[in-house]
């Protein structure tokens, strides 16, 4: 059963995703075409990388992955499609293969597919489809494009240590308003060491407990868990935890461990 997802920033009032859609159909009829997002914040980058890396591996191996951000022809950016992990990437090189991938790809290339000119505005319904479609129908990266060794690079914030501090910032927040840091669960633990913490963040506000889901915590109670990104969220149980606790993207947060 093939399947191509869509990650992109097209919305969903306009003609955008119609037409990606139906010329995906119209190569490959047959194919399962799953949104997993059509509303990233327009060229966000950054944005779709987190919902990709963290939803991609639900997903069967050879389940193509198609990006449509940011990919209108420049001189500078390429087209890659790319095998990692046993799935199949296709999308702009603008950084966030970069962003997604904890390793190396297995293999990449750069497509060289002749763009129709009829499409020549909106790459993504005609170069990328093409692609896809390839990719879903069983067939191979070396047919479809140049073999490459690397992708752009752009580097995510990473969390520091200061003695007993860790120091992050807010990276996402979902559409509950939880608010997810990029403090993951691993680099948690490793500085904790069993310690106990103190969470603080804006407005003076704290939290000094773990827990493990969102009823832990009485309704419109604040809680801190890692959730189901291996991120650390600060969230309110039915409640808007950005609005109300005045969090938003860049803000900073700090654990300090005694």
């Amino acid at each position: 059963m093939a399947i191509i997802t869509l990650t992109t920033d097209l919305g969903d009032k306009d003609i955008y995703q119609a037409a990606l859609k139906g010329s995906i159909y119209k190569l490959l009829p047959t194919v399962n075409i799953v949104d997993i997002t059509n509303n990233v914040a327009a060229f966000n980058v950054q944005q779709a990388a987190f919902i990709l890396k963290n939803s991609f591996y639900y997903f069967p191996e050879n389940t193509v992955h198609l990006i449509g951000i940011d990919t209108v022809y420049n001189t500078f950016t390429r087209y890659l499609a790319i095998r990692y992990k046993n799935h199949y990437f296709v999308g702009a090189d603008n950084g966030i293969f970069s962003l997604m991938f904890d390793g190396e790809p297995d293999e990449i290339v750069e497509i060289n597919i002749m763009q129709d000119l009829k499409f020549l505005h909106f790459p993504l319904a005609d170069i990328f489809v093409k692609a896809a479609c390839h990719l879903a129908n069983g067939g191979t990266l070396a047919e479809i494009g140049i073999p490459v060794d690397s992708v752009e690079n752009k580097m995510n914030l990473q969390p520091t240590v200061d003695r007993n501090l860790i120091k992050g910032v807010v990276i996402y927040i979902d559409s509950f308003q939880n608010v997810i840091t990029n403090i993951t669960k691993e680099f948690f633990n490793r500085v904790q060491q069993g310690r106990r913490f103190t969470l603080y963040f804006k407005r003076n506000e704290t939290i000094n407990h773990l827990s493990w889901h969102y009823n832990e915590v009485p309704e419109g109670e604040k809680l801190c868990l890692f959730g189901i990104s291996d991120h650390l969220e600060i969230a309110i149980n039915k409640g808007n935890a950005s609005g109300l606790l005045g969090l938003n993207l860049g803000d900073s947060v700090i654990i300090d461990f005694q």
